[in-house]
C-alpha cells in the first residue's frame, strides 16, 4: 500500500515602507509589513509508487504547474549534480521557464543532500526517485485583474475584484517593452511575488524532504534554513544580489529589516560557473549572515490598504538601475537627498513606536483618540 505524501506551504507577500533604494546599502533599515496576500506552494511524488531499481536512477522527474497561468513544465532532476534539466516547458503556451522555481527547486534539493544525515539518506533518496510535483498559487491580490473586472462591466472597487473566483486566470501585458521602461510579462500589483513564490516553494520542498519541520516551529533554526536557501534562490534567478527585505518578509512576517553584506552569496554566484551545488550551499548555510531584523507591527486599530494606479507594478531591476545611474551622475545631490529620507524614514519609525507604547500604557485614551480620527472625512484628517 503506497503511503500519499504532501506538503502545503504559504509565504505573504510585503509592502515597504520605509528604505526604498536606501535599504540596498548597509546599515540603512528598511520597515517592511507582511500582506495578507499569499503564495502557496504544494508539493506531492509525481510518481505513487517506485520500482526496486529505481534507487539507481540517475534522474528523476520534477513537474511544475502554475493553474493561474496555464502553465505546466517537465524537467529531468539529476541525481548527481543537482541540476534541473528541461524536458518540455509550458506545454500549454509554449513560453520559457520560471528561474525562480528552477533555483528553488535546486538549492532545495542541494540543501536536502547536505544536510541529511546518513541513516536518512535512503529515506530522501526514496522521496526523490518518486520525482516532485509541485503546483504553485498566488493570491488575487499579486496580480492586476483590471481587464477583467472591466470587460464584465462591473465598476473598479473592491467588492468587484472579491467577486472573482480564488486564484483565477492572470492577464499578461500586451505589447513590446524593453530598456527601463520594460514591464514584467504578467501584470503585477507590487507585492514581492517573486519573493513569496520563491520562499513558498523552498519551505514546501525543505519541509517535504525533512530538512525542516515547519508544521512545529519552535524558535527561528528552521525558519532560518528557509531563509538563507530562498534568498539565495532568488537572487540567482534574478541575477543580482538585491536587499533581501522581500524574501526576508516572505519568511518571518513583519520587521525591520536591515541587508546582509552581499558576499555571503559570492559562491553562489560562482556555482554558476560550474562549482558543484552540494558544496556551495554547505558554504552557503555556514556563512555569515549579518542582516538584522527587529519586531515591528503597525500600531493597534490601524490597516495599510492599497490600491492599484495603473495596469500592474513597474521593473523593479530596471527602476533601481536607474535611480544608481542618477547617483553616480549626481553624487552630492544623491547624498543629500538620502539624508532627507534617512531622516524622514527614522521620524516614522518613532511615531510608529510612540503609538505602540501608548496604546499598551493607555489603552481607553488611545482606543478613544484612533476612532476618533477614524470617523474624520479625509479632507479633514
Amino acid at each position: 500500500m503506497a503511503v500519499f505524501r504532501c506538503r502545503v506551504v504559504s509565504a505573504p507577500g510585503k509592502v515597504l515602507m520605509t528604505g526604498g533604494y536606501l535599504i540596498l546599502e548597509r546599515p540603512n533599515p528598511g520597515l517592511v509589513l507582511s500582506t495578507s496576500a499569499r503564495f502557496y506552494a504544494i508539493v506531492k511524488p509525481f510518481l505513487e509508487e517506485i520500482k526496486l531499481d529505481s534507487l539507481a536512477w540517475a534522474w528523476t522527474d520534477v513537474k511544475v504547474t502554475s493553474p493561474q497561468l496555464n502553465r505546466e513544465s517537465m524537467y529531468k532532476l539529476s541525481m548527481k549534480n543537482l541540476t534541473l534539466q528541461s524536458v518540455s516547458r509550458q506545454v500549454y503556451t509554449g513560453e520559457s521557464g520560471n528561474p525562480f522555481v528552477e533555483q528553488a527547486v535546486q538549492y532545495s534539493v542541494a540543501a536536502a543532500y547536505a544536510t541529511t544525515d546518513k541513516d536518512r539518506k535512503e529515506v530522501l533518496q526514496k522521496l526523490l526517485v518518486q520525482g516532485l510535483d509541485i503546483t504553485i498559487l498566488g493570491s488575487n491580490d499579486f496580480y492586476s485583474y483590471r481587464n477583467q473586472i472591466e470587460a464584465r462591466g462591473l465598476p473598479l472597487l473592491p467588492e468587484s475584484l472579491a467577486a472573482l473566483p480564488p486564484f483565477a486566470s492572470i492577464t499578461f501585458n500586451s505589447g513590446e517593452s524593453s530598456g527601463e521602461n520594460s514591464k514584467p510579462e504578467v501584470a503585477k500589483t507590487g507585492l514581492g511575488s517573486s519573493a513569496a513564490m520563491t520562499s513558498s516553494v523552498v519551505a514546501a520542498l525543505l519541509h517535504y524532504l525533512g530538512v525542516v519541520d515547519l508544521a512545529h516551529v519552535k524558535g527561528t533554526a528552521d525558519l532560518d534554513v528557509v531563509h538563507i536557501i530562498a534568498q539565495t534562490a532568488h537572487c540567482i534567478a534574478q541575477g543580482k544580489v538585491g536587499s533581501g527585505f522581500d524574501v526576508s518578509s516572505a519568511v518571518y512576517g513583519s520587521h525591520r529589516y536591515v541587508r546582509f553584506s552581499p558576499e555571503v552569496i559570492s559562491s553562489a554566484q560562482v556555482a554558476i560557473k560550474g562549482a558543484p551545488l552540494g558544496e556551495v550551499v554547505i558554504e552557503i548555510l555556514k556563512g555569515k549572515w549579518d542582516h538584522e531584523r527587529t519586531k515591528l507591527s503597525l500600531p493597534p486599530l490601524m490597516n495599510l490598504l492599497l490600491g492599484e494606479p495603473g495596469t500592474g507594478g513597474s521593473s523593479t531591476p530596471s527602476m533601481v538601475g536607474a535611480v544608481k545611474k542618477w547617483q553616480k551622475s549626481n553624487p552630492e545631490k544623491s547624498q543629500e537627498t538620502w539624508k532627507k529620507l534617512s531622516e524622514a524614514n527614522s521620524a516614522l519609525e518613532t511615531q510608529l513606536n510612540t503609538l505602540c507604547k501608548l496604546a499598551e500604557e493607555h489603552w481607553d485614551e488611545y482606543k478613544k483618540l484612533i476612532n476618533s480620527c477614524g470617523s474624520l472625512k479625509p479632507e479633514k484628517v
